[in-house]
């Protein structure tokens, strides 16, 4: 006799079950839900159009000075005459190949380091920590080889942001490290130096930190010393910044269970080989997001240096926009719209790139987690 009782089944994957369906459970599954979804439509319909309008349809595309454009649309021949500035600042055209040679040099490191597949990660990193720092600094600022100096109030645009940003990146990490690791430890005279350094910094804001470097600093310095205006930047930029990752690891450190620290103890590890080996690497992986964001809003701030007269890309944008042969109503908003996506091209992509990490590191945990249970 054939057995008798109620199949059960179990539900369509989503992609048999088609975009209709889908689209009638998620969008339109309720009359709420199906206004919120219309008004949604609208607005992006709105926001579609009028930068369309705005960027390509109501645009000018030829002319020669401002009084070719109207206030209707974006100034596209503005921006292809300041694009040099855009991108160098008033560095000397001539030399600008120095420039272009040092953003090379950087993408011959960063694209084999941030490769996964590429073999040789620890040249590649010790050619980014020692090498190319040595190499950009004779390239940008000359002097030696042969090459025509060029001071720092030269530097602009694109260049200044990334160099504020790339320094302010790889020194804030290590000293993020360095600090968190400083607020955990049992000695009270480093613990309580490192608890001091964060709060005080992250107690005021960027621009004050940038004005104490700019106008205080000499103040209490010899007259004989001079420290480029660039430089002091520099520094308190990654200090700065070094403050609110510290802040970040230590809650990725926070998060590593006690099992942890005991099983290296366990194993009779050393404190640097716990760190090193056990702890930091688990607590990195964890914190990703907070660091990517960190890095983000580190990027973005390299414009508040505007106020202590180093000119980055959003410094150039707005001294571009009030240029005399170029005065239109439309000429700002061209200026800082072009800032604004050269910005979100970095910012996103460090976002893009910081997801594809942690996906890989996640996929390595369960890769190893299946193979010790099969073992």
């Amino acid at each position: 006799m054939a057995a008798t009782g109620t199949a059960t089944t179990s539900p369509l994957p989503p992609r048999a079950r088609g975009a209709l369906l889908w689209l009638r459970e998620n969008l339109f599954s309720s009359w709420g839900n199906t206004l919120l979804t219309l008004l949604a439509l609208w607005l992006i319909w709105q926001a579609v159009t009028t930068v369309l309008g705005w960027a390509v349809l109501d645009a000018t595309w030829q002319g020669k000075d401002g009084s070719a454009c109207h206030a209707g649309g974006a100034c596209w021949p503005f921006a292809s005459a300041w694009f040099g500035q855009f991108m160098y600042g008033r560095y000397p055209e001539p030399e600008r190949w120095r420039v272009n040679l040092t953003y090379a040099l950087a993408l011959a490191g960063l694209v084999p380091l941030m490769v996964p597949r590429v073999p040789g990660k620890p040249w590649t990193l010790l050619y980014l920590l020692a090498a190319f720092p040595v190499l950009a600094v004779i390239l940008l600022s000359g002097g030696v080889l042969g090459l025509a100096h060029v001071p720092t109030d030269l530097w602009g645009g694109l260049l200044v942001t990334l160099v504020i940003a790339s320094t302010g990146i790889a020194a804030a990490f290590p000293l993020g490290i360095v600090l968190a690791l400083g607020r955990r430890s049992a000695m009270p005279i480093v613990r309580w130096l490192s608890i001091g350094f964060i709060e005080v910094i992250r107690g005021v804001p960027l621009i004050t930190v940038l004005f104490m470097a700019s106008v205080m600093l000499p103040l209490f310095l010899p007259e004989q010393w001079t420290i480029d205006k660039l430089v002091r930047a520099l520094i308190m930029v990654a200090l700065f910044s070094a403050a609110y990752m510290a802040e970040v690891i230590r809650g990725g450190l926070q998060a590593i269970p006690r099992g942890q620290f005991e099983a290296a103890d366990a194993l009779g590890l050393s404190w640097a080989q716990k760190m090193g080996l056990i702890v930091l690497p688990q607590a990195l992986k964890l914190t990703i997001p907070g660091m990517v964001g960190t890095f983000i809003g580190l990027f973005k701030d390299t414009s508040l240096v505007l106020i202590i007269g180093i000119f980055d890309l959003l410094g150039i944008a707005h001294a571009a926009s009030a240029a005399p042969a170029w005065l239109s109503p439309s000429t700002p908003m061209t200026a800082y719209a072009v800032a604004g996506f050269i910005f979100w091209i970095f910012c996103f992509g460090m976002s893009r790139y910081s997801q594809m990490l942690e996906r890989r590191l996640e996929a390595g945990g369960e890769r190893v987690v299946a193979k010790a249970a099969y073992e």
